[in-house]
C-alpha cells in the first residue's frame, strides 16, 4: 500500500489498534507460556519478536502473531521429555523449514489441508488447555497427559472444602471471578467500550482483589530485566538435533502445524477488511525469520493468531504499523513494569486460557460439515479431535489426513482440475473441469486471486463431477467476499454443487 493509497488518519487509527492489541496480547502471551509448561516470559519475548520483526516483513498486513494455544500442547510435551533446552533448536529447525518452503513458493499448498483436520486439530487442543488449565484453578500444575489431567479431575474437585477456606480454595475462586469477569464484560459492556478486551478485564479484576486482600495465591514469576529471558545460544546448540531423531520429527511437526494454522488464519483476516490480500509466501518467510529467532533466544514458538488479529482488524488498523507497535509496547511494559506483572495471580491466567480452550472447541463447525457435506467430513473431524485428545497431537493430525485421502478414491480418474479463464470487455469466464478437492485448491486460488477486480463474472461448474468441502469452503469464502464488495458473479452447475457454495 502506497502512501497515496492509505485513508485519511491512518496513523492515528494504527497507533490506536495497537493498544488495543496490546491489550490483548498481554495476558494471552504469558496464559499460554504456562499452558506450555515454560516460565511467562518466554511468550512476551515471542510476541515482541512477533510484533517488531515478523510484523515488519509480513505477507499479511493486518495479521498479528505471537505465541499461539494451538502450539501450545505440543511445546509442553517437547519440555516434559527433552527439556528446556531442546525447544530452542526445535525452533531454530522448525523456521529455517518455514524460510525455505516460503522461498520456494510452497505457501498456498498449506492452503489444501482439509478444514475438518485443522479445525479438529484446535478442538482438540482446546480440550487439552481446558483440562490442564483447570487444574491451574487450583494452585496446581498439569499432568503429563490429557487424559491423567481428565482423570485427576473429580478427586481435585472432591478435595475442595467449603469449610475451610484456605489456598487452594481462594486460587480457584479468583479464577472463576477471572472467567465470570471476561464472560461476564464481553456479554455486556457498552458500545462504546467494546474494543477493551475481556481478558484483560479479567485479569485486571482478579489481580486488583487479590492485592487489596493480600490473598495467598501463587502468583506470576517474572525476572526483574526482559533480557535475563532470552537464552543465547552456546556452541553446542544444535547438537541434539543430530543426535536425536525424535526432535528433527518435532521440528518438522512444528513447521507444518505453525504455517497451516497461521496460513488459515491470514484467509480469515482477509475476509475481514476489504484491503490488501495476503502474499502467503511473503507471510510463510517473515514466520520462518521470526520462529529462527524464537527459537535462538529460547522463546515460544509463534504462529499469525486469529483473536490478536481480529482486534486489529476490529480496531481500525489498515497497515502493518500496528501489529510492529503491539511489540514496542510488550517490550516497553516488560522492561519499565515488571513488578505489576508479579502481582498477577497464576489462576487469574488459568482461567483466561480456559476460556480460550473451550472457544477452540467449536462444534459448530462440526455440525455445517455434517449437515452439508455429509458424513466423511464430519468423521475426519471427530478422529482428528479423539486423536488429539486420546494420544497426541501429530497422531490425530496425520489420521485426519490419512482420512482425507479417501474423499479423493471415488475421484481418482478426474483428480486434475482444469480452470480455463477467458475475458472479454465485458465480462470474465471461468470454466472448472475435473474433480474439486484439496488437492486443486492452491491451483484454484491462485486463478481466482489473478481475476480483474469489478469486472463480472460467471463461474461454470457443469464439468465438475464432485466438490468436496476444502473447495467448498474456499469457494463460498471468495464468492461472499466479491459479493460484500457489490461485484457481480454468475454461478451455473448443478443444484446439488450451488447449495453447497449457499451453504
Amino acid at each position: 500500500m502506497t502512501a497515496a493509497d492509505k485513508p485519511k488518519g491512518w496513523m492515528t487509527r494504527d497507533i490506536a489498534a495497537s493498544v488495543v492489541v496490546f491489550l490483548v496480547a498481554m495476558p494471552l502471551c504469558m496464559g499460554i507460556a504456562i499452558a506450555s509448561g515454560v516460565p511467562p516470559e518466554k511468550g512476551l519475548v515471542t510476541g515482541i519478536i512477533g510484533g517488531l520483526v515478523v510484523g515488519l516483513f509480513a505477507g499479511s498486513p493486518l495479521q498479528v502473531s505471537g505465541p499461539a494455544a494451538g502450539l501450545a500442547v505440543i511445546v509442553f510435551e517437547l519440555v516434559r521429555d527433552h527439556g528446556l533446552s531442546a525447544l530452542g533448536p526445535i525452533l531454530v529447525l522448525a523456521g529455517l523449514l518455514q524460510l525455505t518452503a516460503g522461498i520456494f513458493k510452497l505457501g498456498g499448498w498449506f492452503r489444501a489441508i482439509s478444514p475438518a483436520v485443522v479445525h479438529g486439530m484446535l478442538a482438540g487442543i482446546g480440550a487439552l488447555i481446558v483440562v490442564g488449565q483447570f487444574h491451574t484453578l487450583f494452585d496446581a500444575k498439569p499432568l503429563s497427559s490429557g487424559l491423567a489431567n481428565l482423570a485427576a479431575v473429580p478427586s481435585r474437585v472432591m478435595g475442595l472444602d467449603p469449610s475451610n477456606i484456605a489456598g487452594t480454595e481462594i486460587a480457584l475462586g479468583i479464577g472463576l471471578l477471572t472467567i465470570a469477569l471476561m464472560i461476564g464484560w464481553e456479554k455486556l459492556r457498552p458500545t462504546s467500550m467494546k474494543l477493551v478486551p475481556g481478558a484483560l478485564i479479567g485479569v485486571v479484576g482478579a489481580t486488583l482483589v487479590a492485592w487489596f486482600a493480600s490473598l495467598n495465591v501463587v502468583r506470576v514469576s517474572v525476572p526483574e530485566s526482559i533480557a535475563a529471558a532470552v537464552a543465547v545460544p552456546d556452541g553446542g546448540f544444535l547438537a541434539p538435533l543430530l543426535t536425536n531423531p525424535a526432535l528433527l520429527l518435532s521440528a518438522v511437526a512444528i513447521a507444518f502445524i505453525a504455517s497451516a494454522e497461521t496460513l488459515l488464519s491470514a484467509a480469515a483476516v482477509d475476509r475481514m477488511h476489504d484491503g490488501v490480500r495476503t502474499d502467503y509466501n511473503k507471510e510463510l518467510r517473515a514466520q520462518g525469520i521470526g520462529n529462527l529467532l524464537c527459537g535462538a533466544a529460547g522463546a515460544l514458538p509463534m504462529t499469525g493468531v486469529i483473536v490478536r488479529s481480529s482486534a486489529n482488524v476490529q480496531a481500525g488498523a489498515t497497515t502493518r504499523l500496528s501489529t510492529i507497535l503491539h511489540g514496542a509496547w510488550i517490550l516497553g511494559f516488560v522492561a519499565l513494569l515488571p513488578w505489576l506483572l508479579r502481582e498477577i495471580p497464576m489462576a487469574a491466567l488459568g482461567g483466561v486460557l480456559v476460556v480460550t480452550g473451550a472457544r477452540l472447541i467449536s462444534l459448530k463447525h462440526v455440525t455445517h460439515l455434517f449437515a452439508h457435506y455429509g458424513v466423511l467430513p464430519a468423521l475426519i473431524w471427530a478422529a482428528t479431535f479423539v486423536l488429539v485428545v486420546t494420544t497426541d497431537l501429530l497422531t490425530g493430525v496425520l489420521a485426519g489426513l490419512a482420512l482425507s485421502l479417501i474423499e479423493l478414491a471415488p475421484h481418482v480418474r478426474r483428480l486434475n482440475l482444469k480452470v480455463d479463464t477467458n475475458h472479454s470487455a465485458e465480462r470474465s469466464h471461468v470454466r472448472l473441469d475435473g474433480a474439486a478437492t484439496f488437492l486443486s485448491v492452491p491451483k484454484l486460488n491462485k486463478a481466482l486471486d489473478a481475476l480483474p477486480e469489478g469486472k463480472p463474472l460467471t463461474l461454470e461448474l457443469h464439468g465438475v463431477p464432485a466438490i468436496d468441502h476444502s473447495c467448498a469452503e474456499l469457494l463460498r469464502e471468495w464468492l461472499g467476499r466479491q459479493r460484500k464488495r457489490g461485484y457481480e458473479v454468475e454461478l451455473l452447475g448443478s443444484s446439488a454443487h450451488l447449495y453447497r457454495l449457499a451453504a
